[in-house]
C-alpha cells in the first residue's frame, strides 16, 4: 500500500468522527435510555462506519474478504442509507418533545429506510456484477439490470433525506434561540446542500451513460468531494449542539477552578477543612471544582468569628470611591476582610472558637470576586491601609 492508497481526504473526517464517538461513549454507557443520547451515538457510529467503508482501499478490502466483487459498494451504500435515516430521526428527536407521535414518526422513518436497505441487497443478489469497479461503480453499471435500480434507489433515498431534512431545518431555524443549536443547524443546512450537489452530479453522469455519453468525471471526480463535505458537515452539525454547551461549561469550570485557587489556598493553610473526602487530580473537573468551592465555604464559616463588618463596609466604600465597579468593589472588600480574618485567626490559634455561620453576610457569597481580588496583593494592602490606619486589624465585628 502506497501513500496514494490512504486517501487522506477520507481519513481526516473518519478520525474526527471516531474521536467524537469516543467522547460520547461514556455518556452513552451512563444514559443509554435517553433518546437524544441514543440518537446522537447511533448517528456518529453510522457516520464513522460510512467513512471507514467508503474509501476505495476499504471497498477493495471488503470485496477481497467477502470474495464477492462489488460487495463493498453495496455495503457502503447500505451504511449511507442508514446514516440518512439516522439524520432524519435525529432532527425529529431534537424538534419534538417526547410523545407517542414522535415515536411513531421515528419508527416510520426506520421502517422506510430499513426497507430501502433490504431492497438494495435484493437488487445486488439478483444482479450480474462480476467486474470489480471501485471508482466508477455507478456509471459503469448504469445500464446493468438490477444494479441500475440499486444505484437509483440509494441516490433517491439520499436525495429525499437531504431535501426532507433541509426543509425541516429551514422551518425550524427561525424558532431557535439557542446559539449552539442554531450553529449546528447552519452546518446541517450546508451539509445537505453539498449532499444535493453530490446527488445531482451522480444523476447527470448516469443520465449521460443512458444517452451513450461519457460524463463519468462528474461521478468519479466531482461528486466524491461533495459527499465528504456533506457527511462531515452534517456530523459536525449534530455534534456542535451537544459538544458546544459541554465545552462552554468546561471552560467556565476550568476558569473558576483556577480563579478560586488563591482563596482556596489561603483558607486551606490557615483554616483546615473539616471535609474528609478527597478528590484526586484525575477526577472530573466539575467534581474538583465543587470540592474546592465546598472547602472555601467551609473555611469562611470557620473564619466567621473573626470577620470585621465595619472593616468590610469601609473597604467597599473605599473601593467604590477609587472607581471600581460594584461587583469588583465587593470582591476587594471581601478580600480585605478575609485577609484580616486570617491574621486574626492565626493570632488566636490557641483558642477553640466556635463557628458562627450567622456572622457571614451576603458580601461573601461571590467567592470568585474575592478570589480574583486576592491576585492583586498590592491593591488589597493599599485599600486596607486606607480604611484602617490606626485601627487594629484584629478588631471583631
Amino acid at each position: 500500500m502506497n501513500l496514494n492508497d490512504l486517501h487522506i481526504p477520507y481519513i481526516i473526517p473518519t478520525v474526527l468522527l471516531i474521536f467524537a464517538l469516543g467522547l460520547k461513549f461514556p455518556t452513552f454507557i451512563r444514559a443509554w435510555r435517553d433518546p437524544d443520547v441514543r440518537a446522537t451515538s447511533l448517528l456518529l457510529l453510522l457516520a464513522s462506519a460510512v467513512f471507514l467503508s467508503v474509501a476505495p482501499v476499504s471497498i477493495h478490502e471488503i470485496n477481497s474478504v467477502t470474495g464477492m466483487p462489488n460487495f463493498g459498494a453495496t455495503w457502503t451504500y447500505s451504511l449511507l442509507t442508514a446514516f440518512c435515516g439516522s439524520c432524519l430521526t435525529m432532527i425529529i428527536t431534537w424538534r419534538e418533545e417526547p410523545s407517542v407521535r414522535r415515536r411513531r414518526r421515528i419508527r416510520r422513518v426506520w421502517l422506510i429506510y430499513t426497507g430501502i436497505i433490504i431492497a438494495l441487497w435484493v437488487a445486488f443478489a439478483l444482479a450480474d456484477a462480476t467486474d470489480e469497479r471501485i471508482y466508477d461503480f455507478d456509471t459503469y453499471f448504469a445500464n446493468t439490470p438490477w444494479l441500475r435500480e440499486l444505484i437509483l434507489l440509494y441516490l433517491s433515498a439520499h436525495m429525499v433525506s437531504a431535501v426532507a431534512a433541509a426543509y425541516m431545518i429551514w422551518r425550524w431555524i427561525p424558532k431557535v434561540r439557542a446559539a449552539w443549536l442554531k450553529a449546528g443547524l447552519v452546518f446541517l443546512q450546508a451539509g445537505y446542500a453539498f449532499g444535493l450537489v453530490f446527488d445531482v452530479a451522480k444523476v447527470i453522469a448516469i443520465s449521460a451513460r443512458w444517452a451513450n455519453t461519457d460524463w463519468d468525471f462528474l461521478s468519479t471526480d466531482v461528486a466524491p468531494p461533495f459527499a465528504i463535505l456533506d457527511a462531515t458537515l452534517v456530523a459536525i452539525g449534530f455534534i456542535i449542539p451537544q459538544a458546544g454547551p459541554f465545552l462552554q461549561q468546561w471552560r467556565r469550570d476550568q476558569s473558576a477552578y483556577w480563579v478560586l485557587r488563591p482563596l482556596w489556598r489561603a483558607v486551606r493553610t490557615s483554616v483546615p477543612s473539616s471535609a474528609k473526602a478527597r478528590v484526586g487530580r484525575l477526577a472530573p473537573l466539575d467534581l474538583r471544582l465543587l470540592q474546592r468551592q465546598q472547602h472555601i465555604h467551609d473555611g469562611l464559616l470557620r473564619l466567621a468569628p473573626h470577620f470585621n463588618s465595619q472593616l468590610l463596609h469601609r473597604a467597599y466604600e473605599e473601593a467604590r470611591a477609587a472607581g471600581h465597579r460594584e461587583d469588583r468593589a465587593h470582591g476587594i472588600a471581601g478580600a480585605v476582610a478575609v485577609r484580616a480574618a486570617l491574621e486574626a485567626s492565626r493570632g488566636q490559634a490557641s483558642q477553640n472558637n466556635r463557628v458562627e455561620p450567622a456572622r457571614l453576610t451576603g458580601d461573601f457569597d461571590d467567592i470568585e470576586s474575592i478570589a480574583r481580588a486576592l491576585y492583586h496583593v498590592r491593591l488589597i494592602d493599599m485599600i486596607r491601609q486606607r480604611v484602617s490606619p490606626t485601627e487594629s486589624l484584629n478588631t471583631h465585628a
